[in-house]
Order: C-alpha cells, then structure tokens, then sequence
C-alpha cells in the first residue's frame, strides 16, 4: 500500500474522492493510491498510472468549457446563483427557462463579467456569466440556450426546490417501530402484511392514541428462487414486495370461479399455519403459496373501474414499471441474477430484451399487475390509519441501496457505479467494517440525468404514507465505496451533491406531505445535522447512543427536539436482550470482535450500568428495582422526557422480545430479519393477542404522551 502522490489527490479531490479521513478511534488515516484508484475506475476515470491520472486530470479541467451549459443546477425558493455558459468566444447567445408546467417562459439576464477565454480543441471557447432570479417557482424546469441564430438548442434541468420542510408544526406524538413480516395475525399467510398493518395501526390509534407506524422498508425483492430476507438488501426500491399483499383483500377476490376459490382457500390454511410457528420465517414457503394464488386471481377479468385505474397506474409509472416487470419475468426463466443471464440480455435496451417482452406480454404484464394490486393496498392501508386519527400514518423506510443482482441495477446501469460496493467503515459497533454489497449511486451521472431516477424513487415511496425514514442518510453527503469485498476497511469516502440529493428529497416531500427522518447515527460529519435540521428533516436519537462529550448519559432536556427518539435501533437486540448483553455474546459467537470479549463485556456493562444509575438519579427507577420489564418502562419514561416530536417504540421491546432482528456483518450466520414477534417466552405473539397484553399496555401507560 502506498501514499496517493500530489497529482492523484487532485484528480480525487476533482472527483470527490477522499485521500484522508478520521475514523472512529480519532486517528487520521491516509487512503492508498491502490484504493483511490479502484475507486476513480468505478467513476470510469483512469488512474491506473501517472501518466493516465496527468491527462485524466486534464481531461475533467476542460471538460467544463466544453459543455454549453451545466447538466444539472439546483437552487433554493428565493436564491439568486450565477451560472456560466459556455460558447465560441464573441457569439452572442440567448438563455431562458421553460417552466415545469409548460405554460410559460422566463428569460435570464446576463452579468457584466469578464472571464478569460480558454483554447478548447483548437477552439477558443469564452464564458457568459447569466444570474437566475429568486421567484422561480419549485419544480423540474428546463434551462435552455441558443447561441447566435443557431436553431439548435441546448439544454439542461433546473432544479428549484424549498427552503425546508417545517418539522416545527408535527404535533408530538409516539408510534410503534417494526418489522411487518414479523407481525402476524391468525388471518396472515405465514407474514405480517399490509392488512396486518392496517389493523394494528387501526387499534392503536384508537386505543393507545398512537400517530405513527414505522414500518421496515416493503421494497421488492426477487419474486423467482430464494427470497433475499433483508429488507435493506432489495431488487427495487421503487417498487414493492408482493408478498405483503392480503390476498383476500384483492378486489378481484369474489370474483374467483368456485374451484379456484377453493384452491386458495386451501392454500391460505396452509400458510396460516406457519404463523403459529415460533421458529425462522419460511418466505420461500409463503410466497410460493400466494403466488399461485395471486396467478388466479390474474386471470379473473376486473371491472371497467379497475380496468381503467390499471391503466393510469401503468401510464403514471411508464418505462420504469416495465423494466422492472420485464426483469422480474426474465428472472423467472433465468434466474433472479442477471449477471449470470446470457449477455444479450444484461441490456435493458437490447434488442433482444425488447423481444423477450414481446414474445412474453403476459408474464410482463403480470408483474405489472402485482405493483398495482400493492399500490392499491398501500393507499388504502395509508387511509385506513389516517381515518383512525393517526397524524402520521404509516411511516415508510427507504433502503440506503439495493442488491447488486437485483432489477433496479440491472434497469439503472447508467447512473449505478459496477464492481465497487457501498459499505461502512469501522466503528465501535462493527469494528470489522461493513461490506453492504450494495452499487452505488455515481454523482457524476446522476446529474447528467437531471437526478431523474433518484426523483422517481423518491416520489414513489413517499406516494402512500405520511413520513419517510431515509436509512443513513449520511449517504447523500458521502458514501463509503468499499473496493475489496473481502476486507471491508479497504475503501474511502465518496462525495455527493447533497444539495440535490437532499433538495430533491425536500422537494417531493413537500409534494407529497410528508415527514422526513434521516437516520443520521454513526460517523457523522458535525456540520451535516445542522444542514438537515436547515433543511427542516428530522435527526434520528438512540437512546443507547446519547451521550455528551464526557461519556456520560444525555439529560433528556438535551435531546434535540426535531428527531425521532428511541431507546433502541434493528441492529441491536430488543431492550430486554440489550440489557443482558445479548449483542455482545452474539458478536463473540459469530467472531465479529476485534477485542477480548472479557474487555467487550466489561465496557458494555459499564454503559449499561451508567444508564440505569442516570434512571435512579431521575428518579425513573428505585435503587432496588432490578427487574427488567421495569428498567425498560424506565428508559421508555426516559426518552418520552425528552422534547423529542416523535417516540418511537419497538413493538418487541412492548411484548418482551429479547431475540434480534438483524446482526450487522452476517448473512445466514444468523436468521437476520426472519425473526417472528415473541414474548419472553419465546412463544409467537400476535395482533389478536396485544390488546390484552398487561406487559405492552404498562409501557405505553409509562410514556404520557
């Protein structure tokens, strides 16, 4: 390993990749020429020698004359940036905005200014200086110049969005956080879904006054072979999971022939049963079942009404959908991994794609037809809680990445970086580092596409809930790109627009009318929560995390006000389990520490003990009361003293769950996300069961809220 030389790090830099950072432990660590360089090929830079990096570098300096306008500009409601445009040096030129709506033209005016002329390609290329004016309205408009009497014109997107949200206004408020697959009823086929969802929200608004449910995010996953359990490990974000579909529940349900009704019956009381199982959740077994239960109801012929709500949804969601569609229908001839399809179809575009729908409209179509019958559920789940009284409703979970195998990176080669992942670095809680495995997005292409697919996830996922939790959303600023798969601390940072990620989001939030919560735990960049709370997009508070900078425990009066508080997080055990020191045996089973366990227990007993003797100092919890479904009323009374707008609390750690749900670092190690909700007794726990649930109604009571 060896240092980046001069000329590397200001080719890096150009590019936004970092040379040096701080990790965890405080200490300045210098990125290798070895990893700077992989990271710059993902960007198709080539750095590969001196030599390569000298025109490289060269290369990205001129680039800019080169270009008429700026691909992308992005600015805020009442900003008035300067801009430059790029022509032959002495042509006159003409630049205007096409507003989003089509209906009207605003011309700009240019700035007296003097820039020097460059010589380009033998040409000497001068820059205008032009200045947007303040009251454009938000939207996607179209910026556009001519120069001379050219007819030609060029273009590129302009991209005004607001100020902030204004978190200011949320009522305060409290709601469950859970994983939905894990919350079943007796009516569920093996897994929570959206009718699930959508009686749990109902009762709990009415009976506890709850305003929110944060569910995990229902993404897509692979519909043909194993189902990927993780969540945040999707084929898609934009689209969604049909195995959480009420099969039941679709319209087209009562219009089954007697048989095939029959048959679904059938196959609903053999699922059924799975609920009642306390071990690993079989989504294999369940969504074998109701997929061949969903391929009848396919086959039923819908009313005019449905018919033509089909095809709005279909027009609305255009080439997106029926990319995704045809991958899920190539997948179920080939395999869910299109890296090992045959080449002619690794194209989204290639002509033999293009024959593979045509030859197979039906099994397109019928992956079309399941993200309507999802987009249905969703908006009526979304209803249901809102006319129960909750303020929020559901709160959706969007995924930091998704599966390197899946639709979404095959659709989006473009704007996707290949042969590089999206990881972490090390921490105190993943000493090892993190491969995530995920592509990530490039900065370069984004904004050469105007951020059209990062503004088409984000409209879609905000489309049916009240609130959107953005997972490490430190990732709009930078991303850690991980260059050996094998050995996770070999990567470095990569740099963002993130005021175009971030705008973008605010954007279509204010759209949409929708809470933004950004998980903003980890190494976090102090100037970046001050940007989002700005930006009006609630911070993400752990209780377990909160501490000042002499280690010791929050006072609740610190806490920030513009977050989502909790005790505690997915990748750690419920509370109860915490408390026993659950994660760190785990760890040390799994081989996951970098310390003797002796030490790891010792320091994470240390942490714990300070928290309970906070709780006695408060007076939340009796020198003598040791007894754990009391500590975790009290940490619950905690963080509900906080002035926290939003409490979220774990469904599992209401009922008494000690198991995890998720272990950073592993895969099948441990049954990740395929935990069902239990009690302490590790019996399974369902929706039927919780109104009557003493232990679930005593936490709820010990928040006052």
């Amino acid at each position: 390993m060896t240092a980046p030389t001069p000329a590397l790090v200001e080719l890096a830099v150009a590019h936004g990749v970092a040379t040096e950072y701080w990790n965890w432990q405080g200490e300045h660590v210098i990125v290798s020429s070895e990893v700077v360089s992989a990271v710059l090929a993902a960007l198709g830079v080539d750095a590969s020698t001196p030599e390569k990096a000298a025109e490289a570098l060269e290369l990205h300096r001129q680039e800019r004359w080169r270009r008429t306008l700026p691909a992308t500009l992005v600015m805020r409601v009442g900003w008035t940036p300067w801009f430059a445009v790029h022509l032959p040096h002495g042509s006159p030129v003409e630049v205007w905005v096409e507003l989003e709506d089509g209906g009207q033209r605003r011309d700009i005016a240019q700035q007296d200014r003097w820039v020097e002329p460059e010589w380009v390609d033998g040409v000497q290329v001068g820059e205008a200086t032009f200045q947007l004016p303040g009251d454009l309205p938000i939207g996607y408009h179209r910026l556009c110049a001519r120069i001379g009497s050219s007819p030609e014109v060029s273009a590129g997107t302009l991209i005004v969005t607001p100020r902030k949200l204004e978190p200011e206004k949320l009522n305060r408020t409290w709601g469950w956080v859970l994983q939905l697959y894990s919350v079943r009823s007796r009516r569920s086929w093996g897994i929570g879904d959206l009718h699930d969802l959508s009686d749990l929200a109902a009762w709990s608004a009415t009976d506890l006054s709850a305003g929110f449910v944060l569910v995990n995010p229902l993404h897509a996953a692979e519909t043909s072979g194993r189902m990927e359990p993780s969540p945040y490990l999707p084929a898609s974000r934009r689209f969604g999971n049909p195995i959480y579909l009420r099969i039941e529940d679709i319209d087209e349900y009562g219009d089954l022939a007697p048989a095939e009704r029959d048959r679904v019956r059938a196959l609903s009381l053999q699922t059924r049963a799975l609920s009642e199982d306390p071990t690993a959740l079989d989504r294999d077994t369940v969504w074998t079942a109701k997929r061949e239960a969903l391929q009848l109801l396919f086959g039923v012929r819908p009313s005019i009404g449905r018919i033509a709500e089909y095809g709005a949804y279909c027009d609305r969601e255009g080439q997106g959908l029926i990319d995704f569609a045809t991958w899920a229908a190539i997948a179920d001839v080939h395999g869910p991994e299109w890296s090992k399809w045959p080449e002619e179809l690794h194209d989204p575009a290639s002509s033999t794609v293009v024959a593979f729908r045509n030859e197979n409209p039906d099994a397109v179509e019928f992956h079309c037809w399941l993200q309507w019958q999802l987009d249905d559920q969703l908006a009526r789940t979304q209803a249901r809680t809102k006319a129960a009284g909750m303020s929020l409703g559901v709160v959706h979970d969007l995924a930091v990445g998704v599966h390197p195998d899946g639709a979404d990176a095959w659709a989006l080669q473009d704007v996707l970086a290949s042969g590089i992942h999206v990881g972490a670095p090390p921490d105190a809680f993943n000493q090892q580092g993190q491969d995530w495995s995920q592509p990530p997005w490039r900065p370069d292409a984004l904004a050469e596409t105007g951020y059209a697919a990062w503004r088409d996830l984000v409209r879609a996922v905000m489309r049916h809930g009240g609130g959107l939790r953005i997972d490490h959303i430190l990732g709009m600023f930078r991303l850690w790109w991980v260059t050996s798969p094998e050995r996770p601390t070999e990567g470095t940072y990569v740099r963002y627009d993130h005021e175009a990620l971030v705008g973008i989001l605010v954007l279509e939030a204010t759209r949409a009318g929708v809470t933004v919560i950004g998980e903003d735990l980890g190494t976090v960049e102090p100037w970046v929560r001050d940007y989002l709370t700005e930006r009006g997009v609630l911070g993400t508070s752990v209780l377990w995390f909160e501490r000042d900078q002499q280690g010791t425990p929050l006072a609740p009066e610190r806490w920030r006000e513009l977050c989502l508080a909790t005790v505690t997080t997915h990748d750690l055990p419920p509370t109860a389990g915490y408390l026993a020191g659950d994660h760190v045996e785990l760890r040390n089973r799994l081989g996951l520490l970098t310390r003797p366990v002796a030490e790891e227990l010792e320091v994470d007993e240390a942490e714990r003990d300070s928290w309970l003797n906070t709780l006695r100092e408060r007076h939340l919890l009796s020198d003598t009361d040791g007894d754990v479904e009391r500590i975790v009323e009290a940490l619950h009374r905690y963080v509900a003293h906080t002035p926290a707008k939003l409490v979220g609390v774990a469904l599992t750690d209401a009922v008494g769950e000690r198991r995890t749900q998720n272990q950073p670092g592993t895969t099948d190690e441990y049954p990740n996300w395929r935990v069902p909700l239990s009690g302490p007794d590790g019996s399974p726990i369902l929706i039927e069961d919780l109104p009557n649930n003493q232990r679930l109604r005593r936490l709820i009571g010990a928040l006052n809220i």
